[in-house]
């Protein structure tokens, strides 16, 4: 059962930056904005500097896989937008995934 989708326009990012609340830890910063949707919408943003193409898809793919895995957690009708961090970029699976759980406890937006 799917219960997100993406935030695919530059103008969605940029609305949920300007209203959204943020929260952060040492990998990634948490961008949240209730929508009227009845679905959680994510984005994930990283920066050319944390590393070439291939490091910024693979951080892109982990934030995308943990979220999934967890995704029954997380309460509904959210944007969310994750911007990672240059530390993030040796990270495993498990520590990006505990910071995406951290930052979502600290929005309270866990169920």
């Amino acid at each position: 059962m799917k219960f997100s989708d993406s935030l695919k326009k530059n103008s969605d990012f940029q609305n949920v930056y300007k209203n959204g609340r943020s929260k952060a830890n040492r990998y990634l910063v948490m961008y949240v904005l209730e929508n009227p949707l009845s679905t959680n919408r994510i984005g994930i943003s990283v920066s050319k500097k944390v590393g070439n193409s291939v490091v910024r898809h693979h951080l892109t793919r982990l934030i995308r896989e943990s979220y999934r895995l967890q995704e029954e957690m997380f309460n509904s009708s959210l944007d969310i937008v994750i911007v990672v961090r240059n530390r993030a970029k040796d990270c495993s699976y498990h520590e990006i995934e505990q910071a995406l759980l951290h930052l979502a406890g600290l929005h309270n937006i866990l169920k």
